[in-house]
C-alpha cells in the first residue's frame, strides 16, 4: 500500500483513467505510459484505493498484444458486469503498422472478459471491429458502455469521415442485448464543433443526465452537459468545464452517492514551467457535488484533504490580516519555510469593488517570486500566475508567456467571504475555491518556501491561515 498525495507508478506516467467502484474499492485502471522510445506498446495497469488516500499499483492488468497484434496499445475504455456477473473490459485496440483507408493507424473497440472478480482478462479478439461506414477509421476509441434499462449502449469518440476537418467529431453510439453483438444506431451527441470528444461518459444523477467528455482541440479539457433525458437536449452550463487545461481526460465513477471525476495532471517537457504540456501524468481526483439547478461544483475529497493532519506554522501572518490598497499593492509573507507537500486553507473577507486578492506559495521572502492563486472579483474568476516568466532577451518586456495569467476559470465571487484550499506536493497545485471551482497545474519552479497572502486595488481580511501536512 502507497501513501502518496498524487499517484503516479514506478518507471511511467498515467494516461487516461478507466475507474470502476465495487465493494467499496476503487479499481481504477489506467493506460500506463513508459515513455520509452521506440515505443513498447501501451498496456492497462490497475490501481486500487478506498479513501483516494492510499493505493495499491496492481502492475499489469491488460497487456499490450505485442508489436505484430491489432492491440499493441491498448488504449482507453469501460468496464461493466452483466446480470450473469461476467465482467466485460471494452477498450480501444490500436497498432501504428496497421493503416486504415484514412491512411492513418486503425483504432479498434477489442474486448475481453473475466469470470475471476475483475482479473484474469480474456481477450476476445473474434468480437473486435472497427468503425462502420460513414466514420474515419483513424478515430474511433474510447468505447464507454452502460445500461439503458434491457440495452446496453456504447458511445464512442470517432469522426465523421466528411465535412470540415476540425469540426468533424461525434459521439457514435451502438446498442446491444448481450454485450457482444453490436448496432451501430445514430450519433449520441453530433455538435459538428471539434476535432473529438474523447473519452465520453454518461451518468444519471437525481432527474438529471450528465454527458462528460474531454475536447481535443486548442482548448484541451474536460467538460459536461445536462439533459432530462438521454435523447438530449444537452444543455450547456454557464461553467461547462471541470478544471483547467492540464486536467485531462476525466472520467467519473459513483459510490455512496457520490460522484468523483478521476483524471490526470498533464507534465510540461523538461519539467519546466515553460515547457510543452505532455500527454500523461499524474492521477488526480476531483468530487463532483450537485447544486439545486443540476450544476455542478468541483472539490477535493474530504478524505483527500482530512489525510494532511499535521499543522505547521506559516509564520509571521497572526491572522486576522486586514491588507488595504484602494490604489495600490499590500501584502504579508509568512517567514517559515514550509514542506514539499501541504495543504493551506484560508478564510478571506473581500471589499466590494476590490480587483484583485490573492495566496502566494513557493514565494520568497519578499513575496517578488512565486505561484499566484489570484481571485478577481470584477471579472469572476480565479488564475494560477507565476512570477517571474524566463527571460528570451536582455530588455525587460522580453519574457516568456507575455500575457496576465497561466490559466484561469469561472468562478463567481461577490464582496464577503470565501475559502481556498491549496495543495501542493512536489510540482502539483491543485486549488479549490468555496468547494466549487477547482484548478489544477504543474509548478516546477520553486522560488522559495514561504507562503502569503496579497490586494491589489481594494481591500480584503484574511480572517484564517491554516496549513498542514501530512504525517
Amino acid at each position: 500500500m502507497t501513501d502518496t498525495v498524487f499517484f503516479h507508478p514506478d518507471g511511467g506516467w498515467v494516461g487516461d483513467v478507466i475507474p470502476f467502484a465495487r465493494d467499496g474499492v476503487f479499481h481504477l485502471w489506467y493506460l500506463f505510459d513508459d515513455r520509452k522510445t521506440p515505443k513498447t506498446g501501451m498496456p492497462w495497469h490497475l490501481v486500487t484505493t478506498t479513501d483516494f488516500v492510499h493505493f495499491e499499483d496492481h502492475g499489469v492488468a491488460v497487456p499490450s498484444g505485442g508489436p505484430d497484434a491489432e492491440d499493441f496499445n491498448v488504449y482507453t475504455g469501460s468496464v461493466v458486469v452483466g446480470d450473469d456477473d461476467v465482467a466485460h473490459l471494452f477498450s480501444t485496440a490500436s497498432n501504428p503498422w496497421r493503416l486504415g483507408e484514412d491512411g492513418r493507424p486503425l483504432q479498434l473497440v477489442a474486448h475481453a472478459t473475466s469470470t475471476a472478480g475483475l482479473t484474469g482478462w480474456v481477450k476476445h479478439p473474434e468480437l473486435t471491429f472497427g468503425a462502420p461506414e460513414g466514420y474515419e477509421t483513424g478515430d474511433w476509441r474510447d468505447p464507454f458502455v452502460f445500461r439503458d434499462g434491457d440495452l446496453w449502449r456504447m458511445l464512442v469518440a470517432a469522426r465523421h469521415a466528411e465535412g470540415p476537418s476540425r469540426r468533424r467529431g461525434t459521439i457514435a453510439q451502438l446498442t446491444s442485448t448481450d454485450l457482444r453483438t453490436w448496432t451501430p444506431v445514430a450519433p449520441f451527441w453530433d455538435p459538428r464543433r471539434y476535432i473529438a470528444h474523447e473519452c465520453p461518459d454518461v451518468f444519471r444523477w437525481g432527474d438529471w443526465w450528465y454527458l462528460v467528455y474531454s475536447e481535443f482541440s486548442d482548448a484541451f479539457c474536460t467538460r459536461y452537459r445536462m439533459a432530462r433525458s438521454l435523447d438530449g437536449p444537452w444543455l450547456v452550463p454557464d461553467d461547462d468545464t471541470v478544471d483547467a487545461r492540464s486536467f485531462y481526460a476525466a472520467k467519473t465513477v459513483e459510490h455512496d452517492g457520490r460522484r468523483f471525476f478521476v483524471g490526470w495532471i498533464a507534465t510540461r517537457e523538461g519539467d519546466t514551467d515553460d515547457g510543452a504540456w505532455q500527454w500523461a501524468g499524474t492521477l488526480s481526483t476531483l468530487e463532483a457535488t450537485q447544486r439545486a439547478d443540476g450544476t455542478l461544483s468541483f472539490r477535493l475529497p474530504d478524505e483527500f484533504l482530512a489525510s494532511f493532519s499535521v499543522p505547521v506554522a506559516p509564520g509571521a501572518i497572526p491572522a486576522p490580516v486586514h491588507l488595504d490598497a484602494t490604489d495600490g499593492f499590500a501584502q504579508a509573507i509568512g517567514d517559515a519555510e514550509l514542506p514539499d507537500s501541504y495543504l493551506l486553507t484560508a478564510e478571506l473577507d473581500i471589499a466590494e469593488g476590490t480587483e484583485e486578492v490573492g495566496l502566494l506559495v513557493r514565494s520568497t521572502a519578499d513575496g517578488d517570486e512565486a505561484g499566484a492563486i489570484r481571485l478577481e472579483p470584477r471579472r469572476d474568476r480565479v488564475v494560477f500566475d507565476r512570477w517571474p516568466r524566463t527571460t528570451t532577451g536582455g530588455e525587460q518586456w522580453q519574457i516568456s508567456g507575455d500575457v496576465p495569467f497561466v490559466f484561469e476559470r469561472p468562478c463567481p465571487l461577490p464582496a464577503g467571504r470565501h475559502r481556498v484550499e491549496i495543495v501542493v506536493s512536489d510540482d502539483i497545485l491543485v486549488a479549490v475555491v468555496d468547494r466549487r471551482v477547482a484548478l489544477s497545474t504543474r509548478l516546477y519552479r520553486r522560488a522559495g518556501g514561504h507562503v502569503g497572502v496579497f490586494v491589489n486595488g481594494g481591500a480584503a481580511e484574511l480572517l484564517s491561515l491554516e496549513i498542514r501536512t501530512r504525517p
